[in-house]
Parts: structure tokens; C-alpha cells; sequence
């Protein structure tokens, strides 16, 4: 079961998927994919575009704050999707901690961010994966997208954060397959949108605190 769509909402098909190249299936990296929608969305004051970083340099400029992740996904390991779209509050955790002996073991790689609680207490569960990590900058008084959900150890198990690629290392590569979707003149106009811009776009309902309340 699934949230109302709400009087504001956008309902659109894919039309087509792009895979990430580099996408390997056994260590999560590169876990990215661009959508093709069958036809643009229409913005408006509940429907807007997300921000993303535009580079590695970028993303440190913008010194984030407060994090936040969203979903449908079960709040336990192997427990029911939610009816109502939850969020929950997490920090960004070094690379080099999440890759400690205790936590992920070194398998954490440079395409894949970290983020979660020590205690286990906020994380992204089953259903949850492709939804957005969104993280505010103080400095531009914004929201950015800064992570898409890829995976994890069972769910909010101490020193098994949530893993997410990293939306800065795959800059280039969102720019590329957008040039060579808009130089296609046969094609309509598109929309091109990650996964993650789907949960992104968290304005549609009403949020519901807490994936792990």
C-alpha cells in the first residue's frame, strides 16, 4: 500500500533507463541509473528540481549540515513496506571510519558515501534503495541530493550505516548522458531524473518522522 498521491502530485512513465557502465553488480559500485520520463514534469510550488553537487570540490565547498534521508522501505529488517513516505535525520560518516575493520572492512570505495548513526538508530531499510540522501548548505540556504540509497548490512545495526553512491563522483557522467539525450533531435523533449529524485522530491505528501521510530 502506498500513500495517497495528494492533489499536488505528477504521475509520469519511464520511457527508458541508462544503466551506469561501470555499474558492478558483486561491490555496489557505481550504483547509478538516469530515467527517461515520458514526458517533463511540470514545476511548480510542489514540484521542484533537485540540486546536486556539481564536482567532488563542490560538494566539500558546500560543508553540509543536516542530513536527511526518505522512503517507503520497512522501519525493521524483512518488515512491511510503509504506507506513508517516512524521513529520518542522519549524519554523513568519514570515509576512512566506514571503512574501519569494525564497521564495512575497507569495502566502502570513493564512488559511495556513508551516512547513518553509530548506534544504528536512523537508517535506510528494504524499499528504501534508489531514494534520496538530501543534505542542507548553510552557505546557499538549500537542500542538495547528495546520495542515492544503494545498500547495507540488515538495517540500523551499530557500525553498519546505510550506503549510498555519491552523487559528486557521477557529475560528469549525468552531464555526458544528458548532452547525448538532448542531442538526439529525433527524440521529444525529456526529463532526465535519478532514482533518487523520485523520493526527492518529498513536497507531494505529508512526511511522516522517524523510518526507525
Amino acid at each position: 500500500m502506498w500513500s495517497d498521491p495528494g492533489a499536488h502530485s505528477q504521475i509520469r512513465s519511464i520511457s527508458e533507463m541508462k544503466v551506469h557502465e561501470d555499474y558492478d553488480d558483486f561491490t555496489s559500485d557505481s550504483d547509478i541509473m538516469l530515467l527517461r520520463l515520458s514526458s517533463p514534469f511540470k514545476f511548480t510550488d510542489h514540484v521542484q528540481p533537485a540540486c546536486t553537487p556539481y564536482s567532488v570540490t563542490h560538494e566539500v565547498i558546500l560543508n553540509f549540515t543536516h542530513c536527511f534521508i526518505t522512503g517507503w522501505g520497512s522501519s525493521s529488517y524483512k518488515g512491511r513496506l510503509m504506507s506513508n513516505l517516512q524521513e529520518a535525520e542522519v549524519e554523513l560518516i568519514d570515509q576512512r571510519r566506514c571503512n574501519q575493520l569494525s564497521w564495512y572492512g575497507g569495502f566502502i570505495t570513493e564512488n559511495m558515501l556513508c551516512a547513518g548513526l553509530e548506534s544504528g538508530a536512523a537508517d535506510s531499510c528494504q524499499g528504501d534503495s534508489g531514494g534520496a540522501l538530501q543534505c542542507y548548505s548553510e552557505s546557499d540556504d538549500r537542500f542538495y541530493v547528495v546520495g542515492v540509497t544503494s545498500f547495507g548490512e540488515e538495517c540500523g545495526l551499530p557500525r553498519r550505516p546505510g550506503v549510498y553512491s555519491r552523487i559528486s563522483r557521477f557529475a560528469d557522467w549525468l552531464k555526458a548522458v544528458q548532452t547525448a539525450a538532448a542531442a538526439t533531435a529525433h527524440r521529444p523533449s525529456i526529463a532526465l531524473i535519478s532514482p533518487l529524485l523520485s523520493t526527492a522530491l518529498t513536497l507531494l505528501g505529508n512526511i511522516q518522522s522517524g523510518i526507525n521510530d
